[in-house]
């Protein structure tokens, strides 16, 4: 089993990519009850951006004459399709209807769950892109301390990925433009410093590396089970559950993963690390702590998508949340702490793609902050893309750096 959380104590990732001039942004919220939706699509020519955790997002686009058509969609919703002036607009609102698919008994129940997974297995070649391509990408990776920000990092990164039938160890990340910014304060940092970053979308992409969770090896440690079916955008889904089956030495997940009824391709995977055993958690989890602090696990958890394009589907989120406790022998109360990872894929290219040079690539053993510089620069964003956080992150920091 490659480890994949190779961390000293805190802190993963996000999402960005390169865009210009024009603005769309508004709020997704559910249509019956009104509450916000997070992790929803909006893409438009060939660019794409996901909701926060408030259901707000933030897309800019290339100026141009023509109307924009933003394409919205999430999982177990109908997508929708709506028209913005060729010169953007804010402060959209977006309702989404749920959706349920509509299969028959018989049929569902008669499908064999694993042997649907191996069918879609099967089918990787023929369902993602054999060809190498350039991905765009919003990056950003934090740490929370209770509730408040003690890191920040973000920026965008390259992502270079071979065809889906090459070895996931050919691709490689390389940081565009990046930020950083670290409490000063020792009472709230414990080591920080993550260890994967940016290249955790190369290493959690399950599609290519099998080892993860696809292998048959793996494969064998889970049972199996067809969940309700729903509907990602306008395409049908298989839903299967996966829980864990034998005793293994290290931990296995809890989950779901959704696969095109058409297409038999993994278009979606939900996965939470089983906690039941709390040293397993702990092997899992952690690399290296300071000495004298006690790690208790409390979540882990991933997410990662896939968009189809018309012919052929691609890597375009990944998300992991990280929490756990710690306490220290002269201190009465433990500590919570909150990491996140987060990816986005904004723009893609198949044209005259060449590999990036390992001297420039971002490394797995690398940090991320040890990459990147200081966070102040006011037009730091400019013409990219961005993931806009729960927060502002421009709040966060103001509060991070007051307490200095």
């Amino acid at each position: 089993m490659c480890r994949l959380w190779s961390a000293f104590l805190l802190i993963f990732l996000s999402v960005a990519s390169l865009a210009q001039q024009v603005q769309v942004s508004g709020f997704v919220t559910d249509g019956p009850t009104g509450e916000r939706l997070s992790q929803v699509s909006i893409a438009s020519d060939g660019h794409s951006v996901v909701t926060n955790d408030d259901g707000f997002f933030l897309l800019k686009l290339p100026e141009g004459n023509a109307p924009i058509i933003l394409e919205v969609s999430h999982v177990g919703y109908k997508s929708q399709r709506l028209k913005v002036a060729a010169g953007g607009a804010d402060g959209l609102s977006v309702v989404l209807s749920p959706a349920t698919i509509q299969l028959g008994e018989v049929v569902v129940l008669g499908i064999d769950a694993r042997h649907l997974v191996e069918s879609a297995i099967e089918k990787i070649p023929q369902n993602y892109s054999r060809r190498p391509e350039l991905l765009k990408g919003f990056y950003r990776e934090t740490a929370m301390k209770r509730r408040h920000f003690i890191y920040v990092a973000e920026g965008v990164i390259d992502l270079y990925k071979t065809g889906c039938t090459d070895s996931y160890l050919r691709d490689r990340v390389a940081i565009v433009k990046g930020r950083r910014l670290l409490s000063q304060k020792q009472s709230d940092t414990l080591g920080v410093k993550v260890m994967g970053g940016p290249v955790a979308p190369v290493q959690l992409d399950l599609v290519k590396n099998r080892d993860f969770l696809l292998s048959r090896e793996e494969l064998n440690n889970y049972t199996f089970a067809m969940d309700v079916p729903t509907y990602i955008g306008d395409r049908e889904q298989y839903v299967v559950q996966m829980s864990p089956l034998v005793s293994q030495p290290y931990a296995l997940y809890y989950g779901k993963l959704f696969i095109d009824c058409e297409t038999l391709a993994f278009t979606r995977a939900e996965l939470q690390l089983d906690m039941s055993n709390r040293e397993k958690a702990t092997n899992y989890m952690l690399v290296r702590k300071p000495a004298g602090v006690r790690f208790r696990p409390r979540e882990l958890s991933l997410v990662v998508s896939y968009q189809f394009d018309g012919s052929v589907s691609r890597i375009s989120y990944m998300r992991s949340t990280f929490r756990f406790n710690c306490d220290w022998k002269r201190r009465l109360f433990a500590t919570s702490f909150t990491a996140t990872c987060e990816m986005a894929v904004t723009g893609h290219t198949s044209a005259d793609v060449r590999p990036i040079p390992r001297r420039d690539s971002f490394d797995a053993k690398d940090a991320y902050y040890d990459r990147v510089d200081y966070f102040r620069d006011p037009a730091f964003w400019r013409d990219f893309i961005i993931i806009e956080p729960t927060v502002s992150l421009e709040e966060a920091i103001g509060k991070l750096i007051s307490r200095w």
